[in-house]
């Protein structure tokens, strides 16, 4: 998001509106692990800062029962994602939030889920 001349407005403009931002486990999971696979000390000290001021979902039963009906409605389209992003779905839409993503392709063959792309 640093130094993102898109990207940079519409977190503020969000920021405004949500006070802050909530990210679920599973995205907090998958940023760690590019940061600590790329020995990125700097990243990681600012990613925890940022956490800390961050809403972070937690994955719950009732987030598990809704990804498994994302998962079994998924499976009977043919339309298969990896199992972190519907984990993330589900803790999207079980706290009535959207998610902000460059994966739209993906993310878009979820019923319901709203969908905005901060680079667009």
């Amino acid at each position: 998001m640093r130094g993102n001349s898109v990207v940079l407005p519409r977190a503020k403009t969000y920021l405004a509106d949500h006070d802050q931002f909530t990210i679920s486990i599973i995205t907090r999971y998958e940023i760690l692990r590019g940061l600590k696979a790329k020995d990125a000390e700097k990243q990681m000290a600012r990613f925890e800062v940022f956490c800390e001021k961050t809403r972070i979902l937690a994955i719950t039963d009732e987030v598990v029962l809704r990804a498994a009906d994302i998962y079994a409605d998924l499976y009977k389209r043919g339309q298969m994602i990896g199992d972190a992003d519907i984990l993330i779905a589900a803790c999207a839409l079980t706290q009535n939030c959207g998610i902000v993503t460059n994966n739209e392709e993906h993310f878009r063959r979820i019923k319901t889920l709203e969908i905005a792309n901060w680079l667009k």
